[in-house]
């Protein structure tokens, strides 16, 4: 099929699914069921065309998720990364690590994967999705005591880096399992690698990008967001290259960016805003696209118990793990957070990771993982707001005087 058809039909594919988020909003829907809804509905041979290119569509995915990440950091006030860092970074992190051994045990009891395939699937579905619980939280206006509302937001967007670190491990380790077991000095050298490097390209590229704006005159206020972009992409690829995690690079050059830039920083972060609803737009109807609904049927089932089990049992044993160290957190707190633990695009984007690799079983896992991700959209996401009112967690709008 021509490109420009292919470019003519995605168009039409995301001006339809900007038109219905509106609606979704309204129903307290995550923007991206709609958006992979139009996918799902258009691309698979309903209208003549088919799209199946995993490779593309990880491509897709990955670049996508270094924006939406990137313009999360540029929006995160240091105030609340100084309230949140200790509990939402240990959640980030050893939550990350908790959830994906817990829940790799419990589906290496329920399926037929051998146990490293079990882990490589608990780490694709361990982190919580940003634009879900950001979502959903605007959706409902909630806002909500002991900070936990920022918790929530910041372990979404900083537990990413970790759960790719997983997936890409254990899918490099089922794939090159014949060279022999990988040793804890190879891991944890490879993980410091991937933690250290992206750390620093992002604290240099966030650095030199706020010193250059607020030091050198720009004639046109309209060149700052650009200028920023370039940046993006000069962080991105140089992290890359010298083997960092782009996630990690990303938001911190986005936090230092979004919190030290003096000039154009309201434009930048209205640019960027309108750059974030295109990727995600982009990635979730790809993924609606790739995703086969004659292919789902047969492993619905199958993904109900992993599913209500990850709801239920591994994440918030997790949780609980998470904040041993932190015994005067309000238990209130603490069991909300246990229970609300939105999935969203990423793990599906994460999925393709080892399906573009080749891993055995990785098609199905897919087709698992969307189930999960839809399951919990739908039960945590309608929890929310009844779960925050019964634990009296929910700050009540004040009533304006008679």
């Amino acid at each position: 099929m021509p490109a420009d058809i292919i470019i003519l039909g995605i168009s039409i594919l995301i001006a339809i699914g900007i038109l219905l988020h509106h609606p979704s909003k309204t129903l307290g829907l995550p923007s991206l069921l709609i958006f992979m809804g139009v996918g799902l509905a258009f691309g698979n041979g309903e209208f003549g065309f088919v799209y199946d290119n995993l490779q593309l569509t990880s491509t897709i995915g990955t670049v996508a998720l270094n924006t939406i990440v990137f313009v999360g950091g540029l929006n995160t006030p240091l105030k609340h990364i100084r309230f949140a860092w200790k509990e939402g970074g240990m959640l980030s992190s050893a939550g990350v690590i908790f959830t994906t051994i817990i829940f790799g045990f419990i589906l290496n009891a329920l399926l037929d994967f051998n146990l490293i395939t079990c882990m490589l699937f608990a780490a694709v579905v361990s982190s919580t999705d940003a634009a879900a619980v950001f979502s959903i939280l605007e959706s409902k206006k909630l806002k909500l005591k002991h900070g936990t509302g920022t918790i929530l937001e910041f372990e979404s967007a900083t537990n990413d880096p970790i759960a790719l670190l997983m997936v890409i491990m254990l899918t490099d380790f089922i794939i090159n399992s014949a060279s022999g077991t990988p040793t804890a000095m190879s891991i944890a050298t490879s993980l410091g690698q991937q933690i250290g490097v992206g750390a620093v390209i992002g604290l240099i590229m966030g650095k030199l990008s706020v010193w250059a704006l607020n030091n050198i005159k720009l004639p046109e206020f309209g060149l700052i967001p650009v200028f920023i972009l370039a940046a993006f992409a000069i962080t991105v690829s140089s992290t890359e290259i010298l083997g960092g995690n782009e996630l990690i690079a990303v938001y911190i050059a986005g936090v230092i960016i979004g919190n030290y830039l003096k000039k154009g920083a309201e434009v930048s972060k209205h640019f960027f805003n309108g750059i974030s609803w295109l990727a995600q737009s982009l990635m979730f109807i790809i993924l609606g696209l790739q995703i086969f609904p004659q292919q789902l049927a047969p492993v619905f089932f199958a993904s109900l118990l992993p599913a209500i089990l990850l709801i239920v049992v591994a994440r918030p044993l997790a949780v609980q793990l998470c904040y041993l160290p932190f015994r005067q957190a309000n238990w209130r707190k603490r069991l909300f957070v246990s229970a609300i633990g939105l999935k969203g695009a990423t793990p599906i984007v994460f999925a393709l990771i080892p399906a573009a690799a080749g891993v055995e079983g990785s098609r199905e896992m897919i087709h698992m993982v969307f189930f999960i991700v839809l399951i919990s959209v739908i039960i945590q996401g309608a929890a929310i707001e009844p779960l925050a009112n019964k634990l009296k967690l929910n700050v009540k709008p004040k009533k304006p005087p008679q």
